[in-house]
């Protein structure tokens, strides 16, 4: 399962992300969203979980919870819309 994380602190790293949601089970991957013209996070990032029982349980849990300073918003990440190419629109 894809779980969305938001409000993050700008200093919080994959490897800090990683470690809240470890003890709710296996993570496969974790990726703080960076912002391509200043390098800095942009207070969002998702991760990946094995098993959806053990994402629900980290999503039920961290939800609202303070980390590095910031109240974090967890929940299940929505499918990425599919973006139409300009020439559609013709």
């Amino acid at each position: 399962m894809n779980i969305y994380v938001g409000n993050l602190s700008y200093e919080t790293t994959d490897e800090t992300l990683r470690s809240i949601f470890e003890p709710y089970g296996e993570v496969n991957a974790v990726n703080v969203i960076i912002d391509r013209n200043t390098g800095r996070s942009r207070g969002f990032g998702f991760v990946e979980m094995q098993k959806d029982e053990e994402a629900k349980a980290a999503i039920s849990e961290l939800d609202n919870k303070e980390f590095e300073g910031r109240q974090l918003r967890v929940n299940e990440a929505r499918p990425k819309p599919e973006r139409r190419s300009g020439s559609e629109n013709w």
